[in-house]
């Protein structure tokens, strides 16, 4: 495919990846009325949050090795790249809600939000019920959680009523962990599991960042029961694959397996791209780190390992889907490990297979080793593929040379950082804040 039809290779952005971050932007900007051209060197969309047939998977991970016949039908598999799961009432349901994405898409809800303590895997207790019901706590320590989980619940800006006498711009979260009396057990799950932070940096930092956290939690919890996640079926790729056909209903031109080849500028400043001996022009370049290298640096690696099983994961009451978040104190780390299964009946994988990832951020020389506390509770495992990845982030904003570039996927196990910067990238390029719709419901979520 040509980009020149019709004297139609001047464009108003260039996107460069189908990364769930570019696909979002690129769907928003055709919606507005810009004309966009969106191309990716795969012949897949989603970039680094794609999910991969087993023929594709196969090229990527052991480009080498014959795929077993044992393992089934090539089109049975929808294997994600990175272990992400929606947060259902996160800011990722609003820019669904918001572009109407939603009608391209069905949802099935996660079984089960799990934390490995003390050894053992047990629920995360998210209501007060919850928290008197819950087998990781004594007596004494439930009714703290429920008083604690009260506060939260109850917490209303303008009255000093529900504050307890706290300033959760001022206060630490120490210092509120501190007012309930709670646990450093208690503070583990409540940080780690609930609140998903990665490490213990944010106990010195102000409390209101960690209780918008628990409320998310909770509230998204409340939505559908069982657990705070949902999951499209078929896969994440079925998201930035939703917004890119969102794109093109409005105008959009896309381009898979199509390299673009170099970023041109005049007086450095981004002017289009070229790929092969065709160029396509453009005052904006939307792109993930992997097309502008020079621009980016790397400020970590996460390591994960996409597991096939042929059983759910023990301990879980045979749940078809899961999160367990094993808290860095837990495995005397500095970060949390996380672990994420689907199954067949999220239509990623054949009938009787669990598709399960484990990620970190890596601290060490020997990545693999990191994530074996994760690996250890999956049970037999049939197969696995590992990889390590860079985390990069641009070196400027983009304001200057018109080059926007998106940062790598993260190690946390949900898309709002995703969601922030998309919204960070929106303002650069346009000046102003990208307003959202109201938070509607995602209809289609099954049980």
């Amino acid at each position: 495919m040509s980009f020149i039809n019709k004297q139609e290779d001047n464009y108003d952005i260039i996107v460069l990846g189908t990364g769930l971050t570019e696909c979002i932007l690129s769907g928003i900007f055709s919606v507005e009325g810009k004309k966009v051209l969106h191309m990716d060197r795969n012949d897949y969309y989603g970039g680094e949050s794609a999910s991969l047939n087993l023929t594709q998977l196969y090229r990527k991970y052991r480009p080498d090795a014959e795929i077993p016949a044992e393992l089934g039908r090539d089109r049975d598999y929808n294997i994600d790249l990175i272990p992400k799961f929606m947060m259902a009432n996160g800011e990722i349901v609003r820019f669904l809600t918001h572009t109407g994405v939603t009608r391209y898409l069905e949802f099935k809800q996660i079984a089960g939000s799990f934390v490995y303590n003390g050894g053992k895997i047990s629920k995360v207790p998210a209501t007060e019920k919850e928290a008197i019901t819950t087998s990781l706590l004594a007596l004494v320590e439930k009714h703290r959680l429920k008083k604690f989980l009260e506060f939260v619940q109850n917490w209303k800006e303008d009255d000093e009523s529900t504050h307890e006498g706290l300033d959760l711009e001022a206060n630490t979260m120490v210092d509120v962990y501190a007012k309930f009396g709670l646990e450093t057990g208690t503070q583990e799950f409540i940080g780690h599991a609930m609140a998903l932070h990665l490490d213990d940096e944010y106990l010195k930092r102000p409390a209101r960042e960690t209780v918008d956290k628990i409320i998310l939690y909770v509230a998204s919890m409340a939505r559908y029961g069982k657990s705070p996640y949902i999951y499209p079926l078929h896969g994440l790729g079925e998201l930035p694959q939703s917004f890119a056909r969102l794109s093109a209903i409005y105008g959009g031109t896309y381009m898979l397996d199509r390299a673009a080849d170099e970023i041109l500028y005049e007086n450095g400043v981004a002017v289009g791209i070229r790929s092969g001996t065709e160029t396509a022009k453009a005052p904006i370049i939307i792109c993930d780190p992997s097309y502008a290298k020079d621009k980016v640096s790397t400020t970590g690696k996460v390591v994960r390992a996409i597991c096939f099983l042929k059983h759910p994961i023990p301990n879980t009451e045979d749940a078809d889907s899961i999160q367990i978040v094993i808290p860095q104190n837990e495995v005397g780390r500095q970060h949390d490990v996380y672990v994420a299964s689907v199954s067949s009946n999220h239509a990623v994988c054949p009938k009787d297979m669990y598709l399960a990832i484990v990620s970190t951020l890596v601290e060490t020389d020997d990545p693999e080793s990191e994530i074996k506390a994760g690996l250890d509770i999956l049970g037999p495992i049939h197969d696995k593929f590992v990889s390590v990845s860079d985390i990069q982030v641009p070196t400027s904003d983009g304001t200057s040379d018109q080059v926007y570039i998106s940062k790598s996927y993260d190690a946390s196990s949900h898309f709002e950082t995703v969601c922030d910067d998309v919204k960070n990238i929106y303002r650069r390029i346009t000046g102003k804040d990208l307003v959202l719709k109201k938070r509607s419901e995602v209809e289609n979520v099954d049980a």
